[in-house]
Formats: C-alpha cells, structure tokens, sequence
C-alpha cells in the first residue's frame, strides 16, 4: 500500500495519499458522474503486476503452463490438518437437516452452536488468533460440504469468512484490531459485509452513507441504510463502508476523507436491523435492511486509512471470491449424483432415459462440467494457497465460469427429472418418492451470478485487467478526453508496443503436432488453448485499433472477449487437473482423462461461438432497440396485463438518513 505523504500541513498519516481519493467526497452521491464513478473504480484497483499471472497471459496471446503445470502441490501439514477437519465437519454434517432449514426458513442455533464448537467460524483465521488456519483449498471444500446440506450454510459462512469482519481485518487490520476482532470471530461471533444501499450496487461513487469524525477526533459519527446485509440479522460485528467528508483541522491539516472501511458492534445505540429479506431461494439465509442513525464508532475501528475502504473491499474479494466456485463445486457433484442414479432408475420406451441421446448428452454434459468447476475451483485455491501467482484474475474468472456453468447444469438436472425436478422435494416424498430438491437447487443457485459482482460486472472487471496492457500501451488513444495532437502524440508510444507484441502472436506451441506431449492425449486440447489464446489477443488488439476509447462502452464485445478466456482457463486447468491425477491417483487417472477430454470438446464448441460471435451479432441493432424501447416507443406491446406491483411502493425505497420508525430485528444466537 502506498505511504502517507510527509508533510503534516498537507497529509495526514489516517489519510491516504491522494491518488486514493480522485474526487472530493462531497461529489460522491446520487449526484456523482460518469467521470466519478471512473475515477473512484480506478482509483481503487491494484494496478502493479508484482506476481506472474496466468489467465493476464491468456488474454495476451501467452499460454505459460509452468505457471498451473506441475499441479501445485500443498504442504503435508496444510493436507493433515484439513483432512483431519473435514471427516470432523462431514460427521456433524450428517446430524444437520437441510430440509429443516428449507421449511423453517432459518438455520436453528443449535447448528450454529455446533459449527462454532467446531471452529466453523474460523476456518480462515491464523491459528495465533484461534482459528483453524485452514488453507484455501480445505475452506473451500468444506463450504461444498456444508453447502450440500443447504446452501444457506455456505452463505452463512462464505458472507462471514470471504468478506465479513475476519479477512479485511487480517489483511489491513492493526496488532490490537487483529488481537481484538480475530478470536471473536473464530469462536463464532459471526459478522457481514456492508457496502450496498438502495441506490448503491457496483456504484460506490453513489454512497449516501456518511462517517463524520467527532470534534475531538477520537469517534466518527454514523448515518446511512445498508441493504442485503448477509448476516447483518444475526452478526454481532460488521464492516461498514461510508464516506469521511474532506475537512481541515484547526491547526491547518488537511484531511481528504473519502470512502472510508469501520469495524462495527452491532449492538451500538441507533442501530436497527429493519426488515429481514426474503428471496427466491437461500431461505435460511440472515439478510436484512440495516439502518444507522448517530451511531458513534471509535475512531480506533476504522480499517486502514480514510479513503482506503473502497481498496480494501477490492483487496478482500480477490481471493473472498472463491466460496462461491466452492459453492458451484459440492452442487455440480450433487446434480451428477441425482442425475446418474435417476437415468438408470427411469425408464422410458423400454429403455432407461439416460441411454437416450436427448438425455445422454444432458448427462454428459453435467459430468464434464463438474469436472472442470472442481478443476477450476482448486487450481485457483492451490495457487493462491501457495503466495507465488496473482490470482486477482484467475479468481475473478472462476467465480464468473463456475457461477454460469452450475445454473446451467442445475436447470438440465431438472430438465432430466422433468415433472419431478420441478415438484418440491415434500411434494416428493408426501407421495411416498424419494425428496430429491431439484428445483431448490436452481433457486438457490440463481444469486450466484448476482452476488459479490454480477456476471455483467465482473466480465468488465475482467475486461478491464486483460485489457490493461493495451490501455497503457494506447495512452491518450484510449481516452475520450484527449485532444487530437495528444492523441497524435499517443499513435508513437503504441506503435513501438505493438511492433515487438504483435509478431508473436503470428506462430506458437499451438501449431507444432509435438507441443505438450506429456499430456498424451490431451495435448491436443492445450494446443488449442494456445492457439486460441493468440487469436483472443489478436482479436482484442482489433478491437481496440476500432473503438480506441469507445471500446469500454462495447460491453457485448468485451464480455466475449472474457467469456472466451474464461473458457480457455477452464480447459487449461481441467488438463492439467487431469494430468495430476493420473500421476497420483493412478486408478482416477483414465476416468479424469476422459472427463477432460469431453469437457474441453465442449468448451471448444462454445469458443468457436464466441469468437464468431466478436464480429457477427446483433449487437447494434439491439442497442437501437433497447433505447427505443426505454424512450417509451413500444408500450402498446404492454398493452392487455394487469401489473399486480403498481402502487405497492417506489421502485428504490427511500435511504435518507433519520432515525428508525421500525421495530429492530436484529438477534443473537449465543
């Protein structure tokens, strides 16, 4: 993190430097522009590549397979530990009922209790704060354990350990947070995230929650709504982000403000948990509407420097993204379970389902599938476990894939189950057959693609990474701002990146018959990663040479440009998952060849489609379309239906901050 400025009449070392602060934060609000919202975006992404990057290769015509290749490997004591664990945690799993938790839309105390007797709640914590100090990998596969039983649990605990009071605070916390916070935490004090508001999703430039420091600078007084606050029903702790306006103090220090990141006690004066959400699936999940009103923090909870909260969240959902692939994982082994035993158990026109076509490739497809979200899943653990790659893009990328793939193979597990799959599970068993929870799968499944980054968001914080080289390398050519002599200026620094750039994604590994032979069989898919890997960069550079600083309102184009190396990164590390296994677990190592294989066809059926799609779509047309349809020009088509919302209630509740007029609902289980 970059260092106070010395000079006490400008700086101050609670504030951070300047570049962390674009905009004055009077102008964050629902008054702030594009050009803020931008600013600030940028301002609090990591912007230096210290580490080498994996998938920042593949988007750059470079498929560096030493960096997943050998597999990486885990430490004996990371291994024994989390195996030791996970037979503890897999026998108390079996004593919890996710039907229970379904019907009674909560999970009862006495699971929390017991998760906590088992060090649930500090899974990630260091050992030195009275944690597990389990490593990612071993996280990650008891949230697809836990998720198993419902996935109100995995959210439960992915919203408390990914993103809620223990990450932030071990990365950016001081000795005495750590020492305060940290135990808590661990044994079972469960705590969330606070970052969106009615009005506020992707958009923090839009923040209308308020952090004023006191006269006397020892607290900061606080105001604001907060919603979908996952666990904020239950938490006794949560970091809040709001904004410290700029000020000067009385001895002529200047204090720039901006987002700023507080731990929170739950329990403080003038907090109110004002509704508890309910969704279309995760119905156990504690998510609600939490209001501050003058609730006066320590000044000692702020979480780093003023200003610095925005870098923190960002910094934090770097690897926090991971529970939700994890997630993806335990649902993707499960719809393969169902989907195998109910194809033979089943029969039609004399055969059992699964052996029809229509079928067997809906089966095949789950399979594949379910090979690569494990693959991918604990490749990008394995590699952030170990501290030598960055893994800002590879985890961005698997929380996107798995988040998309397991909707899919969710909604073909119903689809192979038919009227049973879409029957709720009591339903099923009230008629005396088994109570298989399919179409409560594809529920709870759906938020993933919403949940800490939509799909669309992430594709251009995704874009925005992979892109990066050529942004820099364009300058003034990628800014809408510049004048035509900048830009003039501009076209001699890109030439000189593009003539060393370009060359090399004319010819590689990906066109010699020999290239990765230690791969047998599959070294044919990774050629075609490699090849593929070189035209994706090509095919980037033509889009920036076309839309130079349009192109970041060519959201369409981008998204494939993701969603192909997305696919790519899949393949890449179902090969290579493939590969390990064969050496370790020689009885798995043909099974896993033959499901890497199958995954990789698949995918590059979807790549081919992808790149086709780059240059043959509707995307203007659409664009024309949608502008029309938002101007009002096709409302007859609406004509004939009685919308039952109409009168209920604006379309973004009021977040103006004033005192609560609702009964709190906020509760504890211990």
């Amino acid at each position: 993190m970059s260092s106070a400025v010395e000079n006490p009449a400008t700086d101050n070392p609670a504030d951070s430097p300047a570049s962390d602060v674009p905009v004055p934060p009077e102008t964050i609000g629902p008054d702030a522009t594009a050009a803020d919202a931008r600013a600030i975006s940028e301002a609090a992404r990591e912007t230096s590549w210290d580490r080498p990057s994996f998938a920042k290769g593949l988007y750059l015509g470079s498929l560096d397979l030493s960096l997943i290749h050998p597999w990486p490997e885990a430490p004996a004591d990371d291994v024994e530990r989390g195996e030791a664990f996970m037979a503890r945690l897999t026998a108390y799993c079996r004593t919890m009922s996710g039907r229970t938790i379904e019907r009674d839309a909560l999970i009862p105390d006495e699971y929390l209790k017991g998760l906590a007797e088992l060090g649930v709640f500090g899974m990630k914590i260091p050992r030195d704060y009275g944690g597990l100090g389990l490593s990612l990998v071993y996280y990650g596969r008891a949230l697809a354990l836990l998720g198993s039983v419902h996935p109100s649990l995995g959210a439960l605990l992915s919203a408390h350990q990914s993103i809620g009071v223990p990450e932030p605070v071990k990365v950016f916390g001081t000795p005495a947070q750590k020492q305060e916070y940290l135990p808590r935490c661990a044994a079972g004090a469960i705590t969330a995230f606070l970052l969106t508001e009615p009005d506020v999703g992707s958009d923090p430039a839009r923040m209308g929650s308020t952090a004023v420091p006191s006269d006397d600078g020892e607290s900061y007084v606080l105001d604001g709504v907060k919603l979908w606050t996952t666990n904020g029903v239950i938490a006794e702790l949560v970091v809040v982000m709001a904004v410290v306006p700029s000020r000067t103090d009385a001895d002529g220090t200047v204090h720039k403000g901006g987002i700023s990141a507080f731990v929170v006690e739950m329990d403080s004066p003038g907090i109110t948990v004002e509704n508890r959400n309910a969704f279309m699936g995760l119905r156990g999940i504690e998510n609600g509407v939490t209001r501050f009103h003058r609730v006066r923090v320590p000044a000692a909870n702020r979480l780093g420097r003023e200003g610095q909260g925005l870098k923190i969240a960002l910094t934090t959902l770097n690897t926090g993204r991971l529970a939700l692939p994890a997630l993806c994982v335990g649902s993707g082994r499960w719809s393969l379970k169902i989907a195998r035993q109910w194809s033979n158990a089943r029969t039609q026109w004399g055969r059992p389902v699964g052996k029809h076509e229509a079928v067997g490739k809906k089966i095949a497809f789950i399979a594949a599938s379910a090979f690569a979200l494990d693959a991918v899943f604990e490749l990008t653990a394995e590699m952030a476990d170990a501290g030598q790659k960055d893994v800002r893009i590879e985890a961005a990328l698997a929380k996107l894939w798995c988040t998309e793939i397991s909707c899919r193979i969710a909604d073909e597990l119903v689809q192979i189950r038919g009227g049973r799959g879409f029957e709720t599970a009591d339903s099923l068993e009230a008629r005396g057959e088994r109570a298989v929870p399919a179409e409560q799968q594809l529920r709870d499944l759906r938020i993933n693609r919403i949940f800490e980054g939509s799909s669309e968001i992430m594709k251009l914080l995704i874009a925005r990474e992979a892109v990066d080289a050529h942004l820099a390398a364009a300058g003034d050519l990628a800014s809408e701002d510049a004048s035509l002599s900048d830009k003039a200026r501009a076209v001699v620094g890109a030439s000189g990146f593009y003539a060393k750039w370009l060359p090399k994604l004319v010819a590689g590994a990906g066109m010699d018959p020999r290239s990765y032979s230690d791969f047998g069989r599959l070294a044919k898919q990774l050629r075609f990663v490699e090849r593929s890997s070189r035209r994706l960069a090509r095919q980037t550079f033509y889009g920036m040479g076309r839309w130079q600083a349009k192109l970041e309102h060519k959201q369409a184009f981008l998204g494939r440009i993701v969603d192909i190396g997305a696919e790519l990164f899949a393949m890449a590390a179902a090969c290579s998952r493939a590969e390990m296994l064969l050496r370790t677990s020689p009885e798995k190592g043909a099974s896993a060849y033959d499901l890497a294989e199958a995954f990789c066809e698949q995918a590059r059926v979807r790549v081919d489609e992808y790149f086709d799609q780059l240059w043959r779509n509707t995307d203007d047309g659409d664009h024309t379309l949608s502008r029309k349809v938002l101007a009002g020009d096709y409302e007859w088509l609406e004509d004939g239906v009685l919308d039952q919302s109409e009168g209920t209630g604006p379309w973004i509740a009021d977040a103006t901050p004033r005192a609560s007029v609702k009964a709190n609902l906020h509760r504890k289980y211990r």
